[in-house]
């Protein structure tokens, strides 16, 4: 399926300013010039620069898997019966998550394309096919994205939902991306940290998280970054998308909790980058800082995107989740996660 496939400078997106670049001032994530994280963050660990260069030269980990990790097939037909626990997952791959609760959908950082890259010919490229393809989903009531990097946001597949009405709720500044696409001002939801809109009967609610932004390197933190918590009237869902660890979570705990399902970000977890990217150890502590009952690690398993291999974050959720009695499930992806009745833990990827 190549319907997702993105073109040229496009999808490098808009730009922050006029009236978008004026609400972007009155928020407290915003210091003047760029957006900010509550603690001081750097990309990487002060320090670990030349340590991160030997790692990508010299690491000799097996980061692409030897072959293609097993897929459950999905059609369309799948889904014409709702759950009857009113929450189910299915993961599509890396931080694509296609929920359905209380009878809305949601995808979490929809990327179908062969790449996470602004290249069709270079950059991280999918370990496996998606489960589902774009033709094939069900319809969708809304999207939320994490933040503008290529891997959560992109433009292809943003654009194919966008064409079939589906709306968008993005952190504060992204909606000039996706308005530089031909996005309609009436499909997109923007908001900062704090902030909440219904769509469908869910309510979504942009929450803190410790990470940056910048699809356009002359353009680096003009739009925010954000967790997302999202509420339907029988259940809770909270979706960490990128970030380091910080005491935020526990907040979001005590405000929003508890969770009936975590989709928290285990992959990218090189030490050189612990400031932005949580290990699947702080994963399966985030999941207890936001009182959560069931946690579906998420960003891994579909791109080379750090210098670990493939398959170590979900060695490392399964030990760390075990050691501390947390509940878990790793599916396949295209493997549904009923939270009723979640999926034996089987390393299949092993």
């Amino acid at each position: 399926m190549s319907a997702a496939s993105t073109q040229g400078f496009a999808s490098f997106g808009g730009k922050l300013d006029g009236a978008r670049l004026e609400r972007a001032r009155r928020s407290p994530q915003f210091d003047g010039k760029k957006f900010v994280n509550p603690l001081p963050t750097q990309t990487l660990v002060p320090g670990t620069f030349w340590q991160m260069v030997r790692h990508q030269i010299f690491g000799r980990e097996q980061r692409v898997p030897p072959s293609p990790p097993p897929v459950i097939a999905r059609s369309t037909a799948d889904y014409r019966t709702p759950p009857a626990s009113g929450l189910r997952a299915t993961w599509i791959g890396h931080a694509t998550v296609l929920l359905e609760i209380d009878g809305a959908r949601l995808l979490t950082d929809p990327i179908w394309s062969e790449r996470a890259s602004p290249s069709t010919l270079v950059g991280p490229r999918r370990f496996h096919p998606p489960p589902i393809t774009l033709e094939a989903l069900p319809p969708v009531d809304v999207v939320v994205i994490f933040h503008d990097h290529f891997d959560h946001l992109d433009m292809a597949t943003v654009r194919a939902l966008a064409r079939r009405g589906t709306r968008f709720a993005v952190p504060l500044g992204v909606g000039a991306h996706l308005e530089s696409w031909g996005i309609p001002a009436g499909q997109i939801l923007e908001l900062d940290w704090g902030e909440s809109a219904t769509v469908a009967g869910l309510t979504l609610t942009a929450t803190p998280a410790r990470h940056y932004s910048g699809r356009n390197p002359l353009r680096a933190y003009r739009t925010l970054w954000a967790s997302w918590v999202v509420r339907s009237p029988g259940h809770r869902v909270f979706f960490s998308g990128d970030t380091g660890y910080f005491d935020a979570f526990v907040r979001i705990g005590e405000q929003h909790g508890p969770f009936d399902l975590t989709l928290l970000k285990i992959g990218a977890c090189d030490p050189t980058w612990q400031l932005i990217h949580m290990s699947p150890e702080e994963a399966v502590r985030v999941h207890q800082d936001v009182r959560g009952r069931l946690l579906l690690p998420v960003h891994w398993g579909t791109f080379a995107l750090a210098f670990h291999a493939w398959n170590q974050p979900a060695e490392a959720v399964s030990a760390a989740a075990a050691a501390q009695g947390v509940a878990l499930a790793i599916p396949r992806p295209g493997e549904w996660v009923d939270v009723a009745a979640p999926p034996v833990l089987q390393p299949w990827w092993r």
